[in-house]
């Protein structure tokens, strides 16, 4: 199976513009907002109401915690299974050779980690809209206040990527200094353990280095930094990126951020630590570390 290049996994609202209605080019609506909490997993509160005052023409919405999260799973965000999958990409009306596009007018968090979910399954071409909702309606892109009903489809998994998602052993073992390198996609402060949510202790997995993930995006405009600025910020922190990498942070969303961007800069060696430090602090026998 091919990787999508830079350009692929990451298109303007001027390419889709050109493309919007095409039968191949399907549009999920990926809004969800997170509220940080003290302690624990973020509050989630559905993007659904701002998907019905407008999106893009033919989208559909996707939560990121009814819909690309097993309901039945140990740990908020828990990846879906298989069948999972496929049932949603059946009730989305997705067929394996679209090119599925996601964006959404919530952190850019939230858009990577529904790419991870499609990505992790072996849907070949998945790409995020540049700048979101926001960045569309500044393009003079469509705006459409219709929730069309889509045909079923018939939708097989046929060469997942589950290699990219990980577990609390194989973290242990980066942790006892692997050869995966842990990469830390929380806040800096965070990171050390200072201040900001925390998901049961604060810190961090030792030997971890940090990419914040809200680092490789503007916040205003959720737009990815270049190429480049990615480069440094991961050479900053110490990361090889020649070396397989590990990414964590609170539950798996952070982190699919800098996995996304890892992808970006032509690199396919990442995981993501599915349950994070959601999982990782509550053990009884898993050391954090700060400072």
């Amino acid at each position: 199976m091919s990787q999508l290049s830079r350009n692929d996994l990451l298109v303007e609202p001027e390419w889709l513009k050109t493309r919007l209605g095409q039968d191949n080019i399907r549009v999920l609506d990926c809004t969800t907002h997170m509220i940080a909490q003290p302690v624990g997993s973020s509050k989630i509160v559905s993007g659904l109401p701002d998907f019905l005052e407008g999106h893009i023409p033919g989208a559909s919405h996707v939560d990121m915690a009814t819909d690309l999260s097993d309901p039945d799973g140990p740990y908020p965000f828990t990846m879906l299974d298989s069948n999972q999958f496929v049932a949603l990409m059946q009730r989305l009306g997705i067929k394996p050779s679209d090119h599925v596009v996601l964006y959404g007018r919530s952190a850019m968090s939230t858009i990577t980690r529904a790419w991870a979910v499609l990505h992790v399954k072996g849907h070949e071409k998945v790409s995020i809209l540049n700048g979101g909702w926001s960045a569309w309606v500044n393009a003079g892109g469509l705006v459409s206040t219709e929730n069309l009903e889509t045909k079923p489809s018939v939708y097989e998994i046929s060469q997942p990527r589950f290699e990219h998602i990980v577990g609390l052993e194989e973290v242990r073992a980066a942790a006892n200094r692997a050869p995966q390198t842990l990469i830390n996609a929380l806040t800096r402060v965070q990171f050390m353990g200072s201040d900001g949510a925390h998901y049961g202790r604060p810190g961090r997995i030792p030997g971890s280095l940090n990419v914040p993930a809200r680092e490789l995006f503007d916040l205003k405009t959720n737009r990815f930094v270049s190429a480049d600025q990615m480069q440094a910020l991961f050479k900053a922190a110490g990361v090889d990126l020649s070396q397989p990498t590990i990414h964590y942070c609170g539950g798996g969303i952070a982190a699919s951020t800098s996995a996304f961007a890892q992808a970006l800069l032509g690199r396919d060696n990442w995981a993501i630590y599915d349950h994070s430090l959601l999982q990782w602090s509550v053990q009884p026998d898993t050391p954090m570390v700060t400072g």
